[in-house]
């Protein structure tokens, strides 16, 4: 049984994280930033914790991840002002990762983007621009750490019903996408093989079992 907390926990990915994760018998703790929505925390498996990783500390967030053996960061401010973009998922996201290396949870799962990092190509007036800069900058922080991390790269997200199946790297092309049911599945596997750690895992839905294509 691995102890989980899942930031950013009533996200769409982090709430089918939330129910593949209890199901196999891990305790899960997921970090909600609104108290009405621990009734859907709570369905999906997880003991919902109200924690503003925005508005927290590293050692706020420290006194939640203790006990914890592994952080996934899914959480993220939404788009669409530049300055929440780089409180939540910069910030934020970096505060976190400080806070699970001083509370012991050194296994560290990001839930990034296909193509992020310094060379992610963004133009600087582009709405995209704040979120692609907030992501390398975490990415970045993380792969320097002493972390245990892997970090996710989905394609463009979709609502369609999960087939376990994906396609793992390449080059990201107009039309690929994964279902966050696909991205949580992946998220699940990679928590429960350290071959992954220290590994940045690019994917789209494709035809490959996740357990094949990540091996």
């Amino acid at each position: 049984m691995t102890r989980v907390a899942i930031i950013g926990g009533h996200g769409k990915i982090a709430l089918r994280l939330a129910k593949i994760l209890s199901d196999r018998g891990d305790e899960v703790t997921s970090l909600i930033r609104n108290p009405a929505h621990r009734d859907d925390v709570e369905a999906a498996g997880a003991t919902p914790v109200v924690a503003d990783v925005e508005n927290l500390d590293v050692a706020g967030i420290e006194s939640v991840l203790a006990d914890q053996d592994a952080v996934v960061f899914s959480a993220g401010a939404g788009g669409g002002d530049p300055d929440r973009t780089y409180a939540v998922d910069r910030d934020a996201a970096i505060r976190s990762m400080e806070a699970a290396a001083a509370a012991g949870a050194t296994r560290y799962v990001m839930v990034s983007y296909f193509g992020a990092g310094p060379g992610h190509g963004v133009p600087e007036d582009n709405s995209f621009y704040p979120y692609a800069e907030a992501k390398a900058a975490a990415d970045g922080h993380l792969t320097a750490s002493d972390l245990q991390w892997t970090i996710l790269g989905p394609s463009r997200l979709t609502d369609q019903p999960g087939t376990g199946r994906v396609t793992v790297g390449g080059d990201r092309v107009a039309g690929d996408e994964v279902s966050r049911d696909n991205v949580a599945q992946v998220a699940a596997a990679v928590l429960a093989d350290p071959a992954t750690v220290g590994k940045r895992i690019e994917f789209n839905d494709g035809d490959t079992p996740i357990a094949d294509a990540l091996s």
